[in-house]
């Protein structure tokens, strides 16, 4: 069972005072933040949205996505860099990374639900779509995993949305349960950076930590599953070692993402 956080997007900080409780008190402050930002903006995403096919099956979201190579941007959601720089750096590696590994599927990109804003991964990843001019499929959290995820999530330019736990039942439907193997992993993960961050006496890792990392390592790794490809595009070399990103490591670590499907700052 995840544990359960009602917010949006994930700020990734490296650490927040007072253990789980403050950080989700910071989270709730972060969100409401967001909140007035997208109902400020609503209006704005609404005028620049395509209308979005909701993929509502297993069969719907093979039959859709494998025609695609699936990419994904991970970084932080409070990114104060101009996203157009970052975006164009992020381009001129995948372009490198496309011709290296001769992948001959047009780009889809992948996003996990970050609210809409002018800076951080949200619009990094609107910027890289652009120039790109590829598709936008957008995951989200189910309500029983985050009551408001999916009301916030940038909606500009998807085309196409499904949730993570339609994901999470394709990587368990089989006997090997792979997501349950990604979820005792994280977990462990978890429980070393805890106790690493005990040792130097700080508090825990948010209470969220965990479910917004099953959501970026199930994400990928499905992808991959169903396109038998996908590549994983970080937005910077510096990844603060308790941020959600940094659990990228997991998937690695259980050879379900290779190490060149990932594509370094």
């Amino acid at each position: 069972m995840y544990l359960r956080y009602a917010g949006a997007g994930v700020p990734e900080l490296p650490e927040a005072a007072g253990g789980p409780q403050a950080a989700c008190a910071t989270r709730s402050r972060t969100v409401a933040g967001h909140w007035m930002e997208h109902k400020q903006t609503t209006k704005c995403n609404r005028a620049m949205m395509q209308p979005i096919t909701i993929l509502r099956n297993a069969l719907s979201i093979q039959s859709t996505l494998k025609a695609y190579h699936p990419l994904l941007i991970e970084g932080h959601s409070r990114d104060d860099r101009d996203p157009r720089a970052v975006g164009d750096q992020i381009i001129y590696n995948l372009r490198e990374s496309r011709k290296e590994r001769n992948i001959t599927k047009p780009f889809i990109l992948i996003t996990q639900g970050d609210p809409l804003t002018e800076r951080g991964i949200s619009a990094i990843t609107r910027h890289v779509s652009a120039e790109l001019e590829i598709k936008r499929c957008l995951v989200t959290l189910d309500e029983e995993y985050d009551s408001t995820h999916s009301d916030l999530a940038d909606r500009v330019d998807v085309v196409y949305e499904l949730k993570f736990s339609q994901l999470l039942s394709m990587l368990n439907e089989k006997t090997d349960q792979i997501g349950s193997t990604l979820e005792e992993a994280i977990e462990r993960k978890l429980a070393l950076k805890n106790a690493k961050r005990a040792e130097l006496g700080k508090d825990p890792m948010a209470a969220w930590a965990k479910t917004y990392a099953m959501l970026q390592e199930v994400t990928k790794v499905t992808m991959k599953k169903i396109c038998g490809e996908v590549t994983v595009a970080h937005t910077t070399d510096s990844i603060h070692p308790c941020s959600v990103t940094s659990f990228y490591e997991v998937g690695m670590e259980l050879n379900l993402i290779d190490k060149e499907d990932m594509v370094a700052f």
